[in-house]
């Protein structure tokens, strides 16, 4: 059990509980949510209160934090894009956070489960499509449209463009799930067999150097893919607010 690497993605009761025939346990991915926004929210709470006229440390990290993020959002979605500041830099703070967490012994990756991703993405899409009516009425409906295609081929790219946006919560739940999924696992195989090759004796303990220089430069990786994952996580999602405030190609 302690060598199987899909144990560690296997979500606990801590808090059974059931009403109304529907199971409403608090479970160890709720309790690393909870975490994860914790520790964000106090990070951030204690990083602007009291500033002084020389940042610390965690101030000048909080400041690159909102300055990548507002970045981030200016670059793709204009000065108009700015109005979803909190959503995104909440989104990036969030994801980066829980993912900084995962890289921890014995503590849980919450995007390691779809399910926790999809909720994201169709947050973020539904964000998308609300204010793109909003704002453009029917005229949202151009991003299925580019301008200059002739009309004998508008059914054909207004299709591709609808399963091009049908996709977009799709590819962007997968990715970062399958990316913490894929580390994670290839991660605890490698740690497995220096635990494994280590019982064999002075030959073992020998051979176990190998896999402990993968694991430790896996791991050095997966804390970059962590922030790469929050990075991508948020500049896709400036991308698609974008088309919903200049829906026309």
């Amino acid at each position: 059990m302690a060598n199987d690497p899909i144990h560690q993605f296997q979500i606990s009761k801590i808090l059974p509980l059931e009403v109304g025939g529907y199971d409403i346990s608090f479970t160890n991915s709720a309790l690393f949510m909870v975490a994860t926004v914790g520790l964000a929210s106090a990070f951030l709470i204690l990083t602007t209160s009291g500033r002084g006229l020389i940042p610390t440390r965690l101030q000048s990290i909080s400041e690159m934090c909102y300055e990548f993020v507002a970045g981030l959002l200016r670059d793709s979605a204009g000065s108009e894009g700015m109005k979803f500041f909190p959503l995104v830099f909440s989104l990036f703070v969030f994801i980066l956070v829980a993912n900084l967490f995962g890289m921890f012994p014995y503590f849980f990756t919450v995007a390691s489960h779809i399910v926790i991703t999809a909720a994201l993405a169709l947050l973020v899409i539904g964000t998308v499509v609300v204010y793109g009516f909003w704002k453009n009425g029917l005229g949202f409906l151009k991003l299925f449209v580019p301008s200059g295609v002739p009309g004998v081929l508008i059914p054909l790219i207004v299709l591709i463009e609808v399963m091009s946006f049908i996709s977009r919560p799709i590819s962007l739940s997968v990715r970062l799930f399958a990316n913490l999924l894929a580390g994670h696992i290839t991660l605890k195989v490698f740690a497995g067999f220096i635990v494994t090759l280590s019982g064999l004796g002075i030959g073992g303990v020998l051979a176990s150097i190998l896999p402990l220089a993968f694991t430790v430069a896996l791991t050095a990786l997966e804390f970059l893919v962590a922030f790469l994952q929050a990075y991508v996580f948020a500049i896709l999602t400036c991308m698609y607010l974008n088309d919903a405030i200049h829906p026309s190609h």
